[in-house]
């Protein structure tokens, strides 16, 4: 038995999406639904799967992304696009190499110890045990990728198109190794780039030090935050400006403790109000520092290792760890008399994006990318409308970064990741770099050549992502179908680390842009507005989220609620309302295929068999299906999941459904009931159509089960609602909205006297429309049946108002209901008249109360004013129901 054929069941009670949504999953896997060809005669509609970490899990950041990414490409599938939506994750260089250090170090060993060649063996054992399990959890999700196409940042292909682009890069003269200072992390031991620095805001101290002039009893004052540092300061500089030092510039100083002699200059970097106006300059340890050092030719002296501790030049500070030498070396100059003051300091203190350990800026040899050829372009890409940011505001955010670039540092002091592909000869000393491995110098012939120990920044090779998950450098076929992708669907997060690097390496490489749009999502937050992480244990697990309630309600509720760009916070609460929704539609569908049986599949209505809700409620479909097609075409995915759920829960739930079961529970009228079920089932599938990009499994399993449906093997496949004019009927909507607002008014006029739901009530209308009463005759069933409204009586003029009847107004009609025969008026005024003995006793009582001098001179003035306003209320209270029991006598 075909899947298909088991689904013709009947819908179970009760709603259980994990009784479903593996075998829908492993439905459309199994029949290759995702999967996408070159075709040349469909539109192309592709995306890129922002690559997770291969040793990754889901986290809610991944669930939304992906959430976003697949009702876009549900969406443009259903729209006849060739859409293909590409998997794949991130080798993830550091985060990656540090999971598999930290299992070495709990075996008592490391990556040192085991060699480059097993520990590398280590990883990709890693990678292959843990690798699978992120891309599991997005079947899970719901994710509708091309698995057929997945791809790792280090495959051979991905290997292949980086070598590719580094190779050209560097016969171009734009990349380059050069001794610089960089961002170093002393816990990850490797340098890092500017981005992968996150600053934070500390509160430290400003340490105010004396540097002797040379051969006189004069003393120059600096301020700094890391004393420790001054074993490598080769220079003291000031304002050019600055007075205060003008007769000293040019002068020698005595670096204290070390006694080395270091000169005194002036430089415009230094900023004449912060500490005392001269600044250590220490060109090793610092970035500003060691470009004044390239201005003034000063030394570079190292003085902290890339461990973190001070090294050789620290002298018996050496092999102390940074902040420990901190501590005594503040001592010891205090002890000196150098040490002037403290004061308390807050500054920005760069971290380690991965590790979150404090950055150490040293020099070293690195490799590097000139960006300022590279920007122009993609700067011009976004400013002329090639690329669109949505929201538009990340533009600026992107334009301003790449308008002040600085050199990137590509070399990474890793084993895991696309090593350099350069070479060093150990007899000519000549560089080589090479598109494959070299065994001999091309330069002298020599086989003493050994490769570059470092390895590429991850940034580098997922730069690439658009292009070499296509097959490039080689011109296939996918790459110039399906290339430039679509769609970027990403956080703003990482707007520098990977959205400018693949626009500047699509131009450069792929001959275009990468993407032509690209969609900026926030951050999940946890409830208080905090970001999710494990520090704070505030992380909520999808995965879990999933199993209790299923893909579906996750899906909806993150995207619900949510608008482009802006971060959003996760409620419990939010997610019940998701599931309440499922529970909604399982139940109304439910409701409705338990009614089918017997329908005549060939059945089609004639226009005069369409009643007035059949005609509203495929016009408010019509309305519906334009407006999130709407929404979706302008990246809008919140408002369009809102305008669903409008639809379904408010207007076809709670009124189309009830408006049809007279018809359907009437058999003697079976023309009239198979075009309730008619447009039943109709508005049903279609409306599916339009929230199966956002509730994948929910729309697949009900769908399946619809007698009258396309002939398509899944939903996902069938058509997206379109060419809706024909079903629009202003007329329709205006006159059942008029209805539904009197039944609305009607309800609450009831519900203010208490009336039982079954009692029926004579309802008094009177129209400033003339077109309405007509309607209102022809269409008083809905009245009757919605309303409990029966007889309907339409009056001609104001002059008819019934005395003693409730009055309210809706759209432009008065409405009355007359109180006789509305309530049981013995069984109400034997009720008024107990209500209004209790108040009398209560009035006595706080009378006597307030008559008693003995009260009112011992009670404070507070509690006194109380019981007055108490006795105040009650007098009012018993008016209100006299004046009821009144009107009672009168019916």
């Amino acid at each position: 038995m075909s899947e298909r054929e088991k689904c013709q069941h009947n819908v179970p009670k009760v709603y259980d999406p994990q009784s479903f949504e593996k075998k829908w999953y492993t439905y459309w896997e199994d029949n290759k639904l995702f999967h996408a060809e070159v075709a040349k005669d469909k539109k192309p509609y592709s995306m890129v799967i922002p690559p997770p970490n291969v040793t990754g899990q889901l986290h809610m950041g991944h669930a939304l992304d992906n959430t976003l990414q697949d009702i876009l490409i549900r969406y443009h599938r259903m729209k006849g696009d060739n859409a293909l939506w590409i998997p794949g994750c991130d080798h993830a260089g550091i985060a990656t190499q540090a999971k598999v250090e930290r299992a070495l170090l709990e075996e008592g060993t490391n990556r040192y110890e085991l060699g480059r060649k097993k520990f590398l063996e280590r990883v990709w054992n890693w990678k292959e045990q843990f690798g699978s399990r992120i891309m599991s959890q997005l079947r899970s999700l719901g994710s509708s990728l091309d698995w057929d196409r997945e791809r790792f940042t280090m495959d051979a292909g991905c290997s292949k198109a980086v070598r590719e682009v580094f190779v050209r890069l560097y016969e171009k003269g734009l990349i380059y190794q050069g001794r610089r200072i960089t961002n170093w992390c002393p816990s990850c031991n490797t340098a890092i780039s500017d981005i992968e620095v996150e600053h934070e805001t500390e509160t430290g101290h400003l340490w105010h030090l004396r540097y002797q002039v040379e051969g006189e009893d004069r003393y120059v004052e600096i301020a700094t935050t890391r004393p420790e540092t001054m074993f490598g300061d080769t220079g003291v500089a000031v304002h050019p400006d600055d007075a205060r030092y003008m007769d000293l510039v040019g002068k020698t100083l005595i670096l204290p403790i070390v006694n080395r002699r270091i000169p005194l200059f002036a430089d415009d970097y230094v900023d004449k109000s912060f500490g005392t106006g001269a600044v250590k300059v220490t060109p090793a340890h610092d970035p500003n520092d060691f470009e004044m050092g390239l201005r003034h030719h000063l030394e570079e002296i190292k003085v902290i290792e890339n461990d973190g501790t001070m090294g050789e030049g620290a002298g018996k500070y050496k092999g102390m760890d940074r902040y420990e030498c901190r501590r005594a070396l503040v001592a010891e100059l205090e002890s000196l008399g150098v040490l002037v003051s403290v004061e308390d300091h807050e500054h920005a203190v760069g971290h380690c994006s991965r590790c979150h350990s404090t950055i150490e800026p040293l020099v070293s040899k690195q490799w590097f990318v000139k960006m300022e050829s590279l920007a122009k372009p993609a700067i011009a890409a976004v400013e002329d409308g090639r690329i669109q940011f949505v929201p538009a505001r990340f533009t600026k955010t992107y334009t301003n970064w790449l308008e002040n670039i600085r050199d990137w540092c590509i070399s990474r002091q890793l084993w895991w990741g696309h090593r350099i592909p350069a070479w060093y000869c150990d007899d000519c000393g000549e560089t080589s770099v090479s598109r494959t491995d070299l065994t001999a110098c091309p330069h002298c012939g020599s086989n003493h050549i050994h490769q570059d120990e470092d390895v590429l920044d991850t940034w580098f090779s997922s730069g690439l992502w658009p292009f070499e998950t296509l097959g490039w450098p080689e011109q296939t076929e996918e790459l110039k179908h399906f290339y430039p992708t679509a769609t970027l669907v990403t956080g703003y997060d990482i707007i520098f680390f990977w959205v400018a690097r693949m626009v500047m390496m699509g131009l450069a490489f792929g001959k275009d842009v990468p993407f032509r749009n690209v969609f900026i999502h926030g951050l999940v937050r946890d409830s208080q507005g905090r970001k999710m992480s494990k520090s704070l244990g505030n992380g909520i697990d999808p995965v879990a989220v999933i199993e209790k309630y299923g893909a579906d309600t996750l899906r909806f509720m993150l995207i619900t609620g949510n608008t482009p760009g802006n971060d959003m916070r996760f409620y419990w609460e939010r997610v019940e309302s998701a599931r309440n929704f499922a529970n909604k539609i399982w139940n109304a569908s439910r409701y409705m295929l338990m009614n089918f049986e017997g329908f005549d599949l060939n059945f089609i209505p004639e226009e005069n068999d369409y009643t007035l809700a059949d005609r509203w409620i495929l016009s408010r479909y019509a309305h519906t299906a334009q407006a999130v097609t709407e929404s979706l075409d302008h990246f809008e995915l919140g408002e369009a999941g809102r305008k669903i759920y409008e639809f379904i829960w408010n207007e076809f739930c709670d009124w189309y459904i009830e408006l049809t079961k007279a018809r359907l529970y009437d058999k003697g009228r079976e023309r009239a009931r198979h075009t309730a079920l008619y447009v039943l089932s109709y508005v049903l599938e279609h409306t599916l159509r339009l929230l199966h990009p956002f509730m994948p499994f929910l729309t697949e399993e009900i769908w399946q089960k619809i007698p009258r449906r396309a002939k398509e093997k899944s939903i996902m496949v069938t058509a997206w609602p379109s060419n809706m004019e024909r079903h629009l009927d202003d007329a329709a909507e205006t006159q059942m909205t008029a209805i539904m607002e009197t039944i609305k008014t009607v309800r609450n006029l009831r519900a203010e006297v208490g009336a039982q739901p079954r009692h029926k009530s004579e309802v008094m209308l009177h129209f400033a429309d003339t077109e309405l009463p007509s309607v209102f005759s022809k269409n008083e069933g809905y009245l009757h049946a919605l309303a409990a409204a029966e007889p309907m009586t339409i009056l001609s003029t104001k002059n008819q108002k019934p005395e003693n009847a409730l009055a309210g107004v809706a759209d432009g009609i008065e409405i009355y209901l007359p109180l006789k025969g509305l309530i049981d008026v013995e069984k109400e005024t034997a009720r008024l008249e107990k209500e209004k003995r209790k108040l009398a006793k209560e009035i006595q009582r706080l009378s006597g109360k307030l008559g008693n001098e003995g009260f009112l001179k011992k009670a404070p003035a507070a509690v006194v004013e109380n019981e007055r306003e108490k006795l105040s209320s009650y007098e009012e209270k018993l008016r209100m129901i006299e004046a009821r029991i009144t009107e009672l006598a009168k019916l």
